[in-house]
């Protein structure tokens, strides 16, 4: 089913893992996809290759504000509309807080939570009659069940509250806003069979990771008709670790 046919949508972080799983989703539902990417430009390519259409990627890295803004401005040029905007780009930060340098605190900041912040600023100005911002968060931002992780669920757990905030100012424009919290996904970021998915395979009670796939789906319902009333909300895809 085409739902999606006659939108636009730009999905930052879309080169790789769920990025591109969602990226390839949403066209898929018929939408036309503009995806980010930081060096990767091959994988890039590859992915607006797989999904065919009009699809475009531009090179921007979450970390540059000016970069961030004009990934919005390009897909509006290309597409003539943007109606989906979805803040994946991310990245995950681990170590004892004391080991933490300010260089990456600032830099995890900047690619969860400011340049979140900017591109859905950007985007509502070209969302006229309504549109959709999913932001990508984490499980972890909820709980936190194993050390190591202070910096990176504190940028993620700052989602929740921007979601709230931003879905009360819009929505009266018809835009809704929402977030979805993964847990254990199996991507080249946090793979299946790395060195830490044993212990986390322990505390999920469907027993194993989840694929970048269920979050895509996850992404297109609330992209999607289906999704038209969900508005200010945070929704975790983590096969009830957080339970």
């Amino acid at each position: 089913m085409r739902e999606l046919a006659g939108k636009a949508a730009l999905v930052t972080g879309g080169s790789r893992g769920i990025g591109a799983a969602i990226a390839s989703r949403l066209a898929e539902s018929g939408a036309d996809v503009a995806i980010t990417y930081v060096r990767a430009k091959d994988r890039a390519d590859e992915v607006v290759e797989r999904i065919g259409g009009r699809a475009f990627a531009v090179q921007a890295d979450n970390t540059d504000a000016d970069a961030v803004t004009r990934a919005v401005d390009r897909t509006v040029a290309e597409f003539g509309r943007l109606d989906i905007l979805v803040n994946n780009a991310g990245v995950f930060p681990f170590g004892a807080i004391e080991d933490v340098p300010l260089e990456e605190v600032d830099r995890t900041l900047a690619i969860h939570t400011r340049a979140t912040f900017l591109a859905s600023q950007a985007a509502v100005r070209h969302m006229v009659g309504g549109g959709r911002i999913v932001s990508i968060g984490s499980n972890l931002a909820q709980r936190v069940p194993f050390p190591g992780v202070a910096l990176y669920a504190m940028s993620k757990s700052a989602l929740d509250g921007f979601t709230k905030a931003l879905a009360r100012e819009v929505g009266p424009r018809g835009i809704t806003v929402n977030v979805v919290h993964p847990g254990s996904t199996d991507t080249d970021m946090n793979p299946a069979d790395g060195d830490a998915a044993g212990h986390q395979r322990s505390l999920i009670p469907l027993g194993h990771f989840g694929v970048a796939a269920d979050i895509a789906g996850t992404v297109a319902f609330l992209a999607g008709p289906g999704g038209g009333y969900v508005n200010g909300a945070a929704i975790t895809v983590d096969g009830g670790t957080n339970a």
